[in-house]
């Protein structure tokens, strides 16, 4: 057959079956003996066999094709931050074994989504929806498979996937806490009401308030999730906070851009200000000094959205509506007690 496409006839004529046989084994379906399974895998290889894609999508009427979203995007935000990096490969490796490929898209807060039906989409993830919003409302429009991550959800039939947040801001705060800091900055993205950092800022807010700590205005950092803002906010810290002692950044992208801005300044980490972050990233254990961060399992936030995702559009049952994933404190060398 050299110089002719491989088709399923001839896979099917080399190795003595049906081409409904070949389809099976193509396709994880139906019944077929493993001596014949095998050797049907066997010639796919050797013929270095593709089944045609677009065939098979027509005939099954998908497009295989599912859609990762993230709302109300920053300028570079998807570039900057390594979590998302981290929840697509989480996504992929789901994915990979049902043969469902990805698209990552950042939308605007006017996006109609007409990209779903031009491009077929037959399922979305959704990271960090708002309730309530413009976006949510075409998102719930749409009448095809969603599964939302990060999203505070008033609506308990959405299939959710989150993090106790409001435990890691606690964690992270009651850990500078316990090495003597008392004016904790808390660099974080914007506070929406409802969403990720809104619950990290309550976990913050009630270490303080256990401790008897007044919470300052002042001391609250709303700034973008990016190394960039990460490293100005170092100079406004030694300009106009200097009687800070530790910083709690709610991701890791932040704590990496703030280190960088801290020792350009000559300000040592953690001997005159320690530093928190917020994900346990790749990135975190290869800082100098190696960040101290509140651990999630990004990758296990994505498997878990994607086998739920699945279950949706093979019209199975979702096993369980909400799951809520857990954090924890991974101490490295960026924290340490208060000098006086």
């Amino acid at each position: 057959m050299e110089g002719n496409k491989v088709t399923i006839k001839d896979v099917a004529r080399l190795a003595g079956t049906s081409i409904a046989t070949v389809s099976n084994v193509l396709n994880g379906t139906g019944r077929v003996a493993e001596a014949t399974k095998q050797k049907i895998n066997r010639i796919i290889e050797e013929l270095e066999f593709a089944p045609s894609t677009a065939a098979r999508n027509l005939r099954d009427k998908r497009s295989s094709l599912i859609a990762v979203i993230v709302p109300y995007m920053e300028t570079g935000k998807l570039m900057d931050n390594p979590f998302y990096w981290q929840l697509v490969a989480g996504i992929e490796e789901g994915a990979r074994s049902k043969r469902l490929q990805i698209i990552l898209v950042g939308v605007e807060p006017d996006e109609t989504f007409s990209f779903v039906r031009e491009r077929q989409i037959d399922g979305l993830i959704v990271i960090g929806a708002i309730q309530g919003s413009e976006i949510m409302s075409r998102i719930e429009r749409l009448s095809i498979p969603v599964v939302f991550v990060d999203s505070y959800l008033q609506n308990d039939r959405l299939p959710h996937i989150s993090l106790d947040d409001e435990l890691g801001g606690y964690i992270g705060t009651k850990h500078l806490i316990s090495l003597g800091h008392r004016n904790i900055v808390l660099l974080s993205g914007k506070l929406s009401e409802k969403g990720v950092n809104y619950y990290r800022w309550l976990g913050y807010c009630r270490a303080l308030a256990e401790a008897g700590i007044a919470p300052r205005e002042e001391l609250v950092l709303q700034e973008p999730v990016s190394a960039l803002s990460g490293y100005r906010v170092a100079g406004k810290i030694a300009a106009q906070l200097s009687e800070a002692s530790a910083v709690f950044c709610l991701s890791d992208v932040a704590a990496i851009g703030l280190l960088k801005g801290l020792y350009d300044l000559g300000i040592s980490v953690p001997q005159q200000l320690s530093v928190v972050g917020f994900d346990n990233s790749l990135q975190a254990s290869y800082t100098i000094p190696a960040l101290t961060t509140v651990h999630q399992d990004i990758a296990q936030k994505g498997q878990r959205a994607i086998k739920q995702l699945i279950q949706l559009m093979d019209g199975e049952p979702v096993e369980q509506q909400h799951i809520v994933l857990g954090v924890e404190l991974v101490v490295r060398q960026s924290s340490a007690s208060i000098q006086f």
